[in-house]
């Protein structure tokens, strides 16, 4: 069995699956290999999968597929999994560190000392009793609304498929769930259903302008939608980890608006995270080998 490496992974992980197979990390080798692993950057698109006439499972390390043609692959007899729960440390810390910076003016405050501004008549505002609405309840949100609840914050959420839970408070609709929301944070899965789904219409339901937290997938937020939305004041401050490709075009709105934070898809990109990944993706292949599927 031939296991291609394809983005990057910890490196202990090839020695790792040494026992299983034989591995490489030469993407020229993509037509002989049995098995794929992949990270955000390689897309597995209809083209790349007929490359590869002998593959029988490609495994994402993270969480979104949508850089994967699923029912393709599924069409070709080739299993295709993700790494659900690996990552969900990682991503709900910095979701939680990018809500916490924002009304602490971390960034502000620093920029401002760099330049020789002492900027202490700027106020900074608590979490402790705010309420933070939550798109999706699950790894990653249910990760994130632990963290709220021990700041003293009140959790509500909205999840289409998800109807109760004892970390949230569910609503029935996304406009329900914004209404009394001082933070937003994004952890959905990009569908027809989700793309844009965060506009000008769901914003105008908010009682006050929001803080947004997106280190789900951009496309669920309509971005001329949002630096409309920044300019009139109608949500506070906009943060996200996730662009519609990476690096984004330089004419990504987002780029040039006022009252952003923008960090470049790191969300699931700590020492600890790829070793987590590492030992989920492992664990798969083990389990589809021992159970004949590869």
């Amino acid at each position: 069995m031939l296991i291609l490496i394809s983005d990057a992974f910890d490196a202990s992980l090839a020695s790792r699956l040494g026992a299983l197979g034989e591995v490489t990390t030469d993407k020229n080798r993509l037509g002989e290999a049995n098995v794929v692993l992949v990270r955000s950057k390689t897309k597995c698109t209809k083209e790349y999968i007929d490359q590869a006439p002998n593959l029988k499972l490609i495994i994402r390390g993270g969480v979104g597929i949508d850089n994967i043609d699923k029912s393709y692959a599924e069409s070709k007899g080739i299993i295709v999994r993700n790494t659900p729960k690996s990552s969900a440390i990682a991503v709900a810390e910095l979701a939680f560190a990018l809500m916490l910076s924002t009304p602490n003016n971390i960034v502000t405050y620093h920029n401002g000392m760099k330049n020789g501004e002492w900027l202490k008549n700027v106020k900074r505002t608590e979490l402790f009793g705010k309420t933070l609405c939550l798109f999706g309840i699950g790894n990653i949100a249910s990760k994130v609304a632990e963290r709220a609840k021990a700041f003293g914050m009140t959790v509500v959420a909205f999840d289409k498929y998800v109807p109760s839970s004892p970390l949230a408070e569910m609503k029935a609709t996304p406009e329900l769930a914004v209404e009394d929301a001082d933070y937003i944070s994004l952890h959905l899965p990009l569908t027809d259903e989700t793309e844009g789904m965060v506009n000008k219409s769901l914003i105008s339901h908010c009682k006050k302008a929001p803080v947004i937290i997106n280190t789900g997938r951009a496309l669920c937020v309509d971005a001329n939608d949002m630096v409309s939305c920044l300019a009139d004041g109608s949500v506070a401050w906009y943060c996200t980890d996730v662009f519609p490709s990476d690096p984004p075009a330089p004419d990504y709105p987002i780029l040039k608006a006022d009252h952003v934070t923008l960090t470049p898809h790191v969300g699931a990109n700590s020492s600890e995270n790829l070793l987590r990944i590492g030992d989920e993706a492992y664990s798969i292949m083990e389990e589809l080998k021992n159970g004949g599927k590869i």
